[in-house]
């Protein structure tokens, strides 16, 4: 799966999710501000996740670094990367 089919995995899903504008979501986003998601969607955001990508999310640092979508994008394609064996 290429980067761009991971972020486009990623904004389909919640976009369906959250029933977000799609051209709303763009790498600069906001979580909170501009996606309008607040602190418990986001436990629904990494479950979300977890089922589009078949891999657990536990709690690790990059995630509480995460404020926009392109901070999701670049996590999921990393995790994404380090789950498939490739670099």
């Amino acid at each position: 799966m290429t980067d761009q089919e991971i972020i486009e995995r990623i904004n389909a899903s919640l976009a369906e999710e959250f029933e977000l504008d799609r051209a709303d979501m763009v790498p600069e986003a906001t979580i909170y501000e501009d996606l309008g998601l607040d602190s418990l969607d986001t436990v629904d955001m990494v479950i979300v996740l977890e089922a589009a990508f078949k891999f657990k999310i536990r709690e690790e640092t990059a995630i509480r670094e995460i404020r926009t979508l392109g901070d999701i994008h670049n996590f999921v394609i990393g995790k994404y990367r380090r789950q498939d064996g490739a670099a």
